[in-house]
């Protein structure tokens, strides 16, 4: 984490802030290319690290992904405006656009940078990117999107973010892939509504700042530290909680914007759609169980001179986080159908 008193870094921060916000109330594309620019160079700062040569080869390799994209979305804004005069909807121009907004967000095909970069960073970092980055150009997207190819690109996202994380031993890389699959998740809310895609962003970025925050108390990036920490019960439920939560399994919160998600598309005849959805969820959980499953029964490297005690404040967090994330059983009884 940050030391709180880094002006350096808080001012970045308050600037890759305003960024999106530039970008998402802007008249114009020209206006929201210049926010995705500032929000760009405000973010290399806040991940390079002289110390720590995987955060200086993520910052580089995030700012050649993000300069590449940046520069064919303004060329793409530049010809659909020389070619149609009013930007009026046009089938190949729209797929050359959202691919750049694609490129943007770590969406599959272009996905392949995403987890490279996640590897080298800290988890405060992790989050960003997993979450706020992700908020331009998905609103962006909303504007103006080809239909069909947001249909494909949604069900390749569900099952590559599921596929890819079963091979995986680092944390980072499993969050990355789980951020893949859920955003084929937040891209289908787009064609439902804009309140849903808010709702179901706003959760799952609950869910992952809940992860981030437990993996940095841990100081956790591969997945025998689970086993190896000697932590007390408690806190392996409350992996065990938000896991199968960010999974997306019924009683737990995380399973409501999946609900909506599954509702709105059965009531409009998507059934194949949402089988290769819940299929791909059903995969995701498979990797998560296995993780808690080991963690929780196996006890074959319990260290004696390794115990990790919690501050007061921080064990009440713990369960209070715990506690919101079970609230999905109180809420289900709330909005059965």
């Amino acid at each position: 984490m940050y030391p709180i008193m880094n002006f350096n870094k808080m001012m970045f921060m308050f600037v890759l802030i305003f960024s999106t916000l530039i970008s998402i109330s802007s008249n114009s594309w020209i206006g929201t290319w210049i926010g995705l620019e500032i929000n760009l160079l405000s973010f290399i700062p806040l991940i390079s690290n002289l110390n720590n040569m995987m955060s200086s080869e993520a910052s580089l390799k995030y700012f050649l992904t993000q300069s590449i994209a940046s520069i064919n979305l303004l060329f793409f804004i530049l010809m659909n405006m020389i070619l149609f005069k009013n930007f009026e909807m046009n089938n190949k121009m729209s797929i050359f656009i959202n691919s750049t907004l694609l490129m943007k967000m770590g969406s599959v095909p272009f996905h392949l940078w995403f987890p490279n970069i996640i590897e080298g960073l800290s988890w405060l970092n992790c989050f960003i990117l997993m979450t706020w980055q992700k908020i331009t150009p998905m609103i962006l997207l909303s504007y103006y999107f080809n239909k069909m190819f947001l249909i494909v690109i949604m069900i390749l996202n569900t099952i590559i973010g599921a596929i890819s994380g079963l091979n995986q031993t680092s944390l980072r890389k499993l969050m990355a892939f789980s951020s893949i699959n859920n955003l084929g998740w937040m891209l289908s809310t787009i064609l439902i509504s804009e309140n849903l895609w808010m709702f179901y962003f706003v959760m799952y970025s609950f869910l992952v700042s809940i992860m981030c925050f437990l993996f940095n108390m841990f100081n956790m990036f591969f997945i025998n530290q689970l086993f190896i920490v000697n932590m007390n019960y408690l806190i392996k439920m409350s992996f065990f909680i938000n896991f199968l939560s960010l999974a997306g399994l019924p009683p737990f919160i995380g399973f409501f914007p999946k609900w909506i998600v599954i509702n709105s598309f059965m009531l409009n005849k998507f059934y194949l759609i949402m089988l290769i959805f819940v299929m791909s969820s059903l995969i995701m959980l498979f990797f998560y169980i296995r993780i808690i499953y080991s963690s929780i029964m196996f006890n074959y490297m319990k260290l004696k001179w390794f115990n990790f005690y919690l501050k007061n404040n921080l064990f009440i967090m713990n369960t209070f986080i715990m506690m919101i994330s079970l609230l999905g059983m109180i809420l289900s009884t709330l909005f059965f159908i």
